[in-house]
């Protein structure tokens, strides 16, 4: 079987020689008991050891991925961990315990590039779990000056960035590189620094193409955090100036018209929201159709009060929209000029309505010039 068919499942039905690695020194009779006390035991009880001594385990594992190469045992210790994360991913934060400021939590994971998958993932969390207040320095507070040699996580972030990019761009595999790639960045991309990283690698333009409706489970979860990239990107000018120059208005538009799964709606609707007062947003929103759109998402039966807040304000917004699009004065303005577009206002029945009187002004200046310009 191929390494990136492995999965964790398979990976730890292994029986790993943790004596032997003892016996050569490569762990310490501590670190043997420690996991003697963890391997192949239910994870309620797994649970409970990490909440008593969490960063003695963590040390354990970073230990034997440091020192240890044999690629079994690696792929052994990285399921572990996903296994461990998966369960919590709060869990992340003892990977920067104050009893491990000499031990560097990056590194390990970026010589093992099943290894690629799970070091991307485990070490996409452990980034997002360091104290915000040490950003600038090195892991776990260690000064630049510092004898110890710890990762910067400048470094860090750079390299993790250009390899997501990478996996976008050409998957190493067919169909696990790509989710795997999204589900990282959906959350490494809630850091500004990541976000200008992926920008200037010209990521936003790899996320267009896998925003369009699904169907399977798997295809709702990649459209779902793709969607979350795309929102965690609509809060940086640089990404919405080339959301701006895309298809990816359209390609939500389409989304949100025709998924049935509420946290995919809800994000993409946040989106919207975030994006409705950005350049020329609003406008290609109403000529979308997103106004009518809004109103079916509305009268449906929604669990989520999040969404529901977020429909009723974006519709409100368009609303504002409509009528900053509409103003007579503004449509007087675009047939004086010759610009008969088929804008939004061209298309909105309130705005017959409520400007019909309007058109008498100046003995019908504004009927007389169309009428003029048709014939």
């Amino acid at each position: 079987m191929e390494q990136a068919e492995l999965t964790t499942e398979q990976v730890l039905k292994r029986d790993i020689p943790w004596e032997t690695y003892m016996m050569t020194k490569l762990i310490s009779g501590t670190d043997l008991q420690l996991l003697r006390r963890y391997d192949n035991r239910p994870e309620s009880y797994r649970a409970q050891l990490l909440d008593d001594d969490g960063p003695a385990y963590v040390r354990v594992f970073v230990t034997i991925l440091r020192d240890i190469f044999k690629e079994e045992t690696v792929e052994y210790v990285l399921a572990l961990i996903d296994e461990m994360l998966t369960a919590n991913p709060k869990r992340a934060r003892l990977f920067h315990d104050k009893s491990l400021a000499n031990d560097d939590p990056y590194e390990p994971f970026l010589s093992n590039w099943f290894i690629q998958e799970k070091s991307c993932k485990i070490l996409a969390l452990i980034v997002s779990a360091r104290p915000k207040a040490e950003d600038g320095l090195l892991s776990n507070g260690e000064a630049s000056n510092s004898k110890s040699k710890i990762t910067c996580i400048d470094d860090v972030l750079k390299g993790l960035v250009e390899w997501l990019c990478a996996q976008l761009k050409k998957p190493s595999h067919p169909s696990r590189s790509i989710p795997t790639a999204i589900s990282c960045l959906a959350t490494l991309l809630k850091e500004p620094v990541v976000r200008s990283l992926f920008v200037r690698l010209d990521g936003v333009k790899l996320l267009i193409p896998l925003i369009c409706p699904a169907s399977t489970q798997q295809s709702i979860q990649l459209l779902y955090e793709t969607s979350l990239c795309v929102w965690l990107l609509s809060y940086y000018e640089p990404a919405i100036e080339y959301l701006a120059t895309s298809r990816s208005l359209p390609r939500l538009v389409d989304v949100v018209k025709s998924s049935t799964k509420e946290k995919v709606v809800r994000v993409v609707v946040l989106t919207f929201k975030n994006l409705l007062s950005k350049g020329a947003f609003g406008a290609q929103m109403v000529d979308l159709g997103l106004p009518q759109i809004v109103q079916n998402l509305k009268a449906q039966a929604w669990s989520d009060e999040d969404l529901l807040e977020a429909l009723n304000q974006l519709e409100e917004g368009l609303k504002d929209n409509i009528k900053k699009l509409s103003s007579f004065d503004k449509y007087k303005q675009e047939v004086l000029l010759g610009h008969l577009d088929w804008s939004p206002m061209h298309k909105d029945p309130a705005f017959w309505r409520e400007n019909i009187m309007n058109f008498e002004e100046n003995d019908f200046q504004v009927l007389v010039f169309i009428f003029s310009n048709l014939i």
